[in-house]
């Protein structure tokens, strides 16, 4: 019988992140609170522009954002957010989304998987991903288990169930 696999990755949805952004953008624009402060938020490039007129409210307008990231599903451990910058009278905060898995991450995880999964359970970084293959199902579903388990500074999915 051939081994079972699957692939650990760390990747964000765009479609879903747009969606919270106009989400954002919709409630920003409504809020009693957000009137007359010149708040937004939008893309800028791959980024997202955040601005305010005062730096207590732009932390408002990032608030809110991951508010609707959360409510969609997204991890805010792949947001990564600068601090408020001022700009002439505005306030001003870029956020941008990480995706994959650098080198030495995808390195720690295999030593928690070698170190701490079930026997016979294999790890090899490819590229920004990695590939878990054992003989036994049920020692992939442990590893994935403990891989839940544990807090990473980035945000793991498990795609590929073979």
């Amino acid at each position: 019988m051939a081994d079972s696999s699957f692939d650990i990755v760390s990747k964000v949805e765009r479609q879903e992140v747009d969606n919270a952004l106009n989400q954002a953008a919709k409630e920003i624009s409504q809020r009693y609170d957000f009137k007359g402060v010149g708040a937004s938020i939008s893309w800028s490039g791959d980024k997202i522009l955040l601005e305010a007129n005062s730096e207590d409210r732009v932390k408002a307008v990032l608030d809110v954002f991951q508010s609707k990231l959360v409510k969609r599903g997204i991890s805010l451990k792949a947001l990564d957010a600068g601090e408020p910058q001022i700009s002439g009278k505005e306030y001003k905060i870029f956020a941008s989304l990480q995706e994959g898995i650098s080198q030495d991450n995808a390195k720690k995880v295999a030593k928690i998987i070698r170190d701490e999964g079930p026997k016979g359970v294999k790890a090899q970084v490819q590229g920004d991903e990695l590939r878990v293959t054992s003989k036994s199902r049920d020692d992939l579903q442990a590893v994935i288990a403990l891989l839940k388990g544990k807090d990473f500074d980035f945000a793991l999915q498990f795609v590929n169930y073979r």
